[in-house]
C-alpha cells in the first residue's frame, strides 16, 4: 500500500566537491519497497521465542528491543526477502 505521509525524500551528506549537478530534474516519483517487488518476512524460530521471553520477563508496557537480520531480492528480480536472525534485548541506559 502507497503512503506518501509515510514517505520522507533521502538526501546525500555535503561535501565540498559534487560528482553531479544537484538540481532535480524531470517529476518526482515514489519509491517504495512493496511498489516493484513482493515482500517477504522470514523469522526464525529461536529468534521469536528469545523476543517472547524477554517480553514475558519484562514487566515494563514499553520494550526497547532490536530483530536484527538480512534484506535480501530474489535472483529473478521480483521479491524481496527479509530475514530476521538474532534479536537484540539492548540496554535500559
Amino acid at each position: 500500500r502507497f503512503v506518501p505521509e509515510r514517505m520522507v525524500p533521502f538526501s546525500f551528506p555535503l561535501s565540498k566537491c559534487a560528482l553531479w549537478d544537484p538540481v532535480p530534474m524531470g517529476d518526482a516519483i515514489g519509491s517504495h519497497v512493496t511498489y516493484y517487488r513482493n515482500p517477504r518476512l522470514s523469522l526464525l524460530e529461536k529468534t521469536l521465542r528469545l523476543a517472547y521471553r524477554h517480553a514475558k520477563q519484562n514487566e515494563k508496557k514499553s520494550l526497547s528491543c532490536f530483530l536484527l537480520g538480512t534484506l535480501a531480492v530474489s535472483e529473478d528480480g521480483e521479491g524481496v526477502t527479509l530475514t530476521i536472525d538474532r534479536f537484540d534485548p539492548g540496554r535500559e541506559v
